[in-house]
């Protein structure tokens, strides 16, 4: 995704999403099949509500700004981790450099390695 795509991209994200449920949003970045994000998700806030948000926004974004040709949809579910406070400055760079990341490893590795860190048992049919 280029760095124009991917700044008018996060634009609707932030003010629809974020800024509605006063979450903060450190960081955000992608591939072609997936995105990442930091973010402080407030108390009165489900999980669940603001992916859905965030999922709603973004699509109706990109198809109005016929950002991706090809987008169909986001997938049903999504993975979410909780991470210790003095994780963030780590993870702000993680996601800055997903493109030079996902030339190493891919998302299915990535997953499966977060899953396994974090002691998620999981189906492998869902990481297809």
């Amino acid at each position: 995704m280029s760095g124009q795509r991917k700044t008018s991209f996060s634009l609707p994200i932030h003010t629809w999403c974020f800024e509605k449920n006063r979450c903060h949003l450190y960081r955000i970045n992608g591939v072609e099949d997936h995105l990442h994000m930091l973010t402080h998700l407030h108390p009165s806030v489900a999980l669940s509500s603001l992916i859905k948000d965030i999922k709603l926004a973004s699509h109706a974004f990109i198809k109005q700004e016929k950002l991706f040709q090809d987008f169909a949809g986001w997938q049903e579910g999504y993975g979410a981790f909780t991470h210790h406070n003095r994780e963030k400055g780590r993870l702000i760079e993680y996601i800055r450099n997903q493109e030079a990341h996902h030339r190493r490893v891919s998302w299915e590795e990535e997953m499966r390695a977060l899953l396994e860190e974090h002691e998620v048992v999981f189906d492998e049919k869902y990481l297809l």
